[in-house]
């Protein structure tokens, strides 16, 4: 979201923070993909006000404080909108004559227009003593709140006088200090202890009930000599294309890395599709009109059963009560295996050959099944198919 921020607005990076407060700011005041509230509304009990929402970044007059306006000049200044102040209803703006970041309210904004990366001065190049002067990035005149006066020829300027003064470090002081952006949780009790702790426990819970009722392990007492690998909970938020929150995901993956090659797993290798290969499928349906869809396999890694025997900790979080000293003896394959890769692969190709289906000779995760002048196209990239078929139902059948 910031780097759309920054392209749009033709800003260079050094104003990212600028970015991700704006962004903070705004993802804020959108509702949960589950629920019609915002962020702010469950913190501050009240409905945010959308009106203020601006253009990050576009041009605009920002009226000078009384002690800056002349009685014949100006008493606006071309500025950049940067976003909001922290502390108060101002607005934050990037003054481009003198180059510093100003905050106020009384604003006309230009939605429409942006600044260019050469018109700005990036703000950690040093000054001179005498000030910097910027190039013009309005292409419309400053509109002034005094009546137009005739021109006359200009006076000579008097020279000031020579002055010393004290350089002193550039202190950007909270120009550049953004908001913490709330990360994933990397383990359970983190997760059980964000304010999103009730939407993980919901994910926890699918992903669980997904592994009991493929009976994935079974708990049992470790063997002598054997050694359990561990395992760890994986928690993601997906996004939408809006940066709102789609949904929360959570995934309970073995600690492969601890496997031993030739006791606990040994060929691991499964194909997967091509690039060429599927911009090749997706040209082909854009000339032949084919329907296109895309689906993925839910839990796909737990659907086959393990040759080998491999034991596992009990999960974070789901230790049974009086069994603390049993493992879990994996029945079937699980995320983060060496092995699960190649399982699955095969455990698809077995059923998919089973319903007609023959395998490409150049491409080992592409399938096809032709009859009565209707075709069925599968592309298996890991455990995402993309389906191509001359009719919708042909798709809905696959």
């Amino acid at each position: 979201m910031m780097n759309s921020m920054l392209l749009t607005a033709g800003l260079p990076k050094c104003y990212w923070g600028e970015a991700a407060l704006t962004a903070t700011f705004i993802l804020n005041r959108v509702p949960y993909a589950t629920f019609d509230i915002t962020p702010h509304e469950l913190w501050f009990k009240v409905r945010p006000n959308l009106n203020v929402i601006r253009v990050w970044g576009c041009l605009a007059y920002v009226k000078l404080p009384d002690l800056k306006i002349q009685k014949l000049g100006t008493r606006t200044t071309k500025a950049i909108f940067l976003g909001y102040a922290e502390k108060s209803d101002a607005r934050r703006f990037l003054d481009i004559e003198s180059n510093h970041i100003i905050e106020s309210r009384d604003t006309e904004y230009f939605e429409d227009k942006f600044a260019k990366h050469k018109n700005i001065v990036l703000a950690d190049l040093p000054e001179n003593d005498e000030g910097t002067k910027q190039t013009e990035v309005f292409n419309e005149p400053v509109v002034q709140d005094e009546a137009v006066v005739k021109e006359t020829p200009a006076e000579p300027e008097l020279a000031e006088p020579s002055t010393k003064r004290t350089r002193r470090p550039k202190d950007f002081g909270d120009d550049f200090v953004t908001y913490h952006v709330e990360a994933d949780p990397l383990t359970y009790d983190e997760a059980m202890k964000t304010r999103d702790a009730v939407f993980w426990k919901e994910a926890i819970d699918n992903e669980i009930d997904s592994i009991t009722s493929n009976n994935t392990w079974v708990l049992v007492d470790l063997p002598e000599g054997a050694r359990p690998i561990g395992c760890k909970w994986i928690f993601k938020k997906k996004m939408k294309a809006d940066g709102t929150i789609d949904k929360f995901k959570a995934r309970l993956v073995a600690k492969g890395f601890a496997q031993k090659q030739g006791i606990d797993y040994f060929d691991t290798y499964a194909p997967v599709a091509r690039m060429t290969t599927i911009r090749l499928l997706i040209a082909l349906a854009a000339i032949h009109k084919l329907e296109i869809h895309q689906m993925d396999v839910k839990t796909a890694f737990l659907n086959d059963e393990l040759t080998e025997e491999i034991y596992m900790q009990q999960p974070e979080g789901f230790v049974v009560r009086g069994l603390e000293d049993k493992v879990c003896k994996l029945m079937k394959s699980m995320y983060g295996l060496k092995q699960a890769p190649k399982i699955w692969h095969e455990k698809f190709d077995k059923v998919i050959r089973s319903n007609g289906y023959r395998v490409s000779e150049t491409d080992k995760c592409v399938y096809t099944k032709f009859a009565d002048g209707r075709g069925v196209i599968v592309c298996l990239y890991v455990d995402d198919m993309l389906i191509l078929g001359t009719d919708l139902s042909c798709v809905t059948e696959t």
